[in-house]
C-alpha cells in the first residue's frame, strides 16, 4: 500500500487534536453587549451589522480562550503579549483608523457618517508594523516631579507615580500604558 503507513499516521494525528474552542451564543451576546456599553460610554460607535460584529467578538473569544487576551481576530497574532500589545482590542490603532477612515482596520468600531449611512465602510490599510516608530514625536522634559503616562489606545494622558490599574477613557488595562515623559 503505497503511503498507507504515512496516512495512518497522519490520521492518528488527527484524530488527537485537541477540537477548536467554540464559545456559545451567550458569551458571543454578553461580549457583544459589554463591548457595545464601553463603546457608548466612550463616545465610540460600533459597526450597525450586528451579524458582522458578532462573527468579530467569537474572534476575540476565541484568542481570549487561545491566547489569554483578546488579540484582534483580523491579524495575525504571535500568542505572546508583549508581542500582541498593539493588537489586543481595542487595538492602539483604533482612534488614528477612525480620524483617517472613519472605521478600525477590523470595522468593529466606526464613526458617526458611517453608522447614519453618510458614508460607507471601506476597506483599511494595516498600520502595524510600519516604518514610524511607535515613540516618534515623544518629548522628554527634565524637572517633572511626576512621569507622565499615555494610554496607547486612545492616547490619555496623567502625572502619577505609576500607571493607573485601568483607563478611565476607554477602560483597557494598566499594561496598555507607556511611560511618555
Amino acid at each position: 500500500m503505497r503511503g498507507g503507513l504515512r496516512a495512518g499516521k497522519i490520521e492518528a494525528e488527527i484524530r488527537v487534536k485537541p477540537i477548536m474552542y467554540k464559545p456559545t451564543t451567550q458569551e458571543i451576546e454578553q461580549l457583544y453587549q459589554k463591548l457595545k456599553k464601553d463603546a457608548e460610554s466612550g463616545g465610540y460607535h460600533l459597526n450597525p451589522d450586528e451579524k458582522f460584529i458578532k462573527e468579530l467578538v467569537e474572534g476575540l473569544l476565541i484568542n481570549q480562550n487561545r491566547f489569554g487576551y483578546q488579540a484582534c481576530p483580523c491579524r495575525l497574532a504571535a500568542g505572546k503579549k508583549v508581542e500582541d500589545i498593539d493588537i489586543i482590542c481595542p487595538c492602539d490603532y483604533r482612534d488614528p483608523d477612525l480620524t483617517d477612515h472613519d472605521a478600525c482596520y477590523c470595522g468593529l468600531y466606526v464613526s458617526g457618517k458611517i453608522l447614519s449611512g453618510e458614508k460607507k465602510l471601506k476597506s483599511i490599510p494595516e498600520r502595524r508594523n510600519s516604518s514610524v516608530p511607535a515613540n516618534a514625536g515623544q518629548k522628554v522634559m527634565d524637572g517633572l516631579s511626576q512621569p507622565v503616562w499615555r494610554c496607547q489606545v486612545c492616547g490619555y494622558l496623567c502625572a502619577r507615580p505609576e500607571a493607573p490599574e485601568t483607563c478611565p477613557i476607554c477602560k483597557v488595562p494598566k499594561d496598555r500604558f507607556e511611560r511618555f515623559m
